[in-house]
């Protein structure tokens, strides 16, 4: 298992570098970029001396340089301007819209973008479970339909309609504004356990809201894969040979079922933080989702190629966490790969 986890986590050097390429030549893929933009306006106005001070901002950031020097300056394996100065030795780069270092502009929304991501993963989750195997081991019942129809409907209702109506009844029924991640009171307050609870109080509606069709997705998943199961020839054995049904659903069937039902916490966490922008901006949530959106139109390179590649770390950590939990579950995984390498 040692070994297993070692190889792992090696494998995801060499991915985390080809990520970085990938995230700085797509946000490098439009014509342009902030400063350029910027002085092809104060042409237009005729701006002259501004146009000189976007024209030092340019060499100081090393946007005057060719595509792979600009990489290799980003995540600091080049000398720039200032030297190495790149991400491998903390500097996330200038943020030329907010006129301020990344690290100022995302940083108090990091620790709350990855709270309410690990919030949803755990309500999918805790709540797809027991619904997934509820329906697949009570087919074709009145509870499998009742939960099968409240699957479509969480597929088919957009997240940012789900939290408006949420937003509408909260307020109406309970007179709560549950806009944010916690009251207006804590937002610049130190950290106590009264700000604690008005995160946790704040973090139900957004988790519900971001995490209803991926609930919905899970539970239809881990149905099929568990009726997969028990329509095998060996539950049709065991079952003949007098095993009780909790017995035989727990010892293979449901652990075969989960494997890719755990394969997807991976995957899970970029859709959420993709699929959370609308809904940020709808229930005025401080997460990096709106940050992004943003960063995206006014080609803030620095700033949404950080976004992007803190996404991407935060999905390979997901995965490496699904691999070991999948190791643990199955250790034909683990001895696969062993024998591989």
């Amino acid at each position: 298992m040692l070994f297993y986890l070692v190889r792992r986590i090696l494998t995801m050097i060499p991915t985390l570098i080809v990520i970085s390429f990938l995230t700085f030549f797509i946000i490098e893929l439009p014509v342009g970029d902030y400063i350029s933009n910027q002085i092809a306006a104060l042409k237009t106005s005729g701006e002259s001396a501004s146009i000189a001070k976007l024209e030092f901002l340019r060499q100081e950031f090393a946007l005057d340089r060719p595509f792979f020097e600009r990489y290799l300056i980003w995540i600091g394996a080049w000398p720039g301007p200032h030297g190495f100065d790149g991400l491998l030795q903390g500097n996330w780069g200038w943020s030329f819209e907010f006129d301020k270092p990344v690290e100022e502009v995302i940083g108090p929304t990091l620790m709350l973008t990855v709270v309410l991501n690990f919030a949803t993963i755990l309500f999918v989750y805790v709540v797809s479970f027991p619904i997934g195997m509820y329906s697949a081991t009570r087919q074709y019942s009145w509870g499998d339909y009742g939960f099968t129809l409240l699957g479509y409907l969480g597929l088919a209702v957009p997240n940012f309609l789900l939290g408006l109506i949420l937003l509408y009844l909260f307020n109406r029924w309970f007179g709560m504004s549950i806009g944010g991640l916690m009251a207006p009171e804590y937002i610049d307050a130190p950290f106590s356990l009264d700000k604690f609870l008005s995160i946790l109080g704040h973090l139900i509606v957004p988790t519900i809201v971001i995490g209803t069709s991926g609930t919905a997705a899970m539970i239809r998943r881990l149905r099929a894969n568990l009726l997969d199961e028990l329509h095998k020839q060996y539950v049709t054995t065991g079952r003949a040979k007098g095993l009780s049904e909790q017995k035989l659903l727990t010892k293979y069937p449901l652990r075969m079922a989960l494997n890719p039902f755990i394969a997807d916490i991976g995957n899970l966490i970029p859709s959420l933080v993709s699929g959370s922008v609308i809904v940020s901006v709808v229930l005025n949530l401080p997460t990096v989702g709106p940050i992004l959106l943003s960063a995206l139109q006014s080609q803030d390179q620095f700033l949404a190629g950080f976004i992007l590649l803190f996404v991407a770390v935060l999905t390979l950590f997901g995965m490496l966490i699904s691999d070991i939990l999948l190791a643990i579950l199955d250790p034909r995984i683990r001895l696969g790969g062993k024998a591989a390498s």
